[in-house]
């Protein structure tokens, strides 16, 4: 059996915008939890399932492009306060390691960029379905989870309570939910 054979081969799968989502929560004045997301984004997933740490995963997040359904909280957050925007105008996730659980999920671990700091997070993934669209395309519906520290992406404005703890939590909690077109 050749090399090829055995490592099985790569298929390449990009992201459908129309059909996914990015968002995050985190926990506002530590009594409630404010949700939005980023309208706009892209990446892809390059896939072997003979050998899954042969497979990568890439997506790029146009940070201007976030919605919380409040225009001036919006404002703020492209602000240099939290993303700066117009000086780091895109987030980046890149794994770097890609494995299997023994629930059938997966580990995604990789390098996080956010206001040109990178750090390392890892995505629990669940496979939420295949199949073929009315078109005769593939897809995959993929949902991931992770929880970072704003702090250490140099988002670390905030306002001390009076009643003890911070305007805004430093933890956010990150959900994707893709559905990826085969190529």
């Amino acid at each position: 059996m050749s090399q090829t054979q055995t490592a099985g081969t790569s298929t390449v799968w990009a992201i459908d915008p129309a059909h996914s989502e990015v968002g995050f929560a985190v926990k506002h004045l530590m009594v409630a939890t404010v949700k939005g997301v980023f309208r706009n984004f892209s990446g892809k997933v390059v896939l072997n399932e003979q050998n899954l740490a042969a497979s990568s995963i890439e997506a790029e997040i146009d940070v201007a492009s976030i919605d919380t359904r409040q225009e001036q909280r919006d404002a703020h957050l492209r602000s240099p306060d939290f993303f700066d925007a117009e000086n780091f105008a895109t987030m980046t996730f890149r794994s770097t390691k890609i494995e299997k659980l023994r629930d059938g999920n997966l580990r995604a671990a990789g390098e996080l960029t956010i206001r040109g700091t990178t750090r390392e997070v890892v995505l629990d993934v669940e496979e939420t379905g295949r199949g073929r669209d009315p078109w005769g395309g593939e897809r995959i519906g993929y949902s991931a989870v992770t929880k970072i520290n704003r702090d250490d992406f140099g988002l670390t404005w905030n306002q001390a309570l009076e009643t003890g703890g911070v305007l805004v939590s430093p933890d956010v909690k990150i959900t994707l939910d893709v559905e990826v077109v085969k190529q």
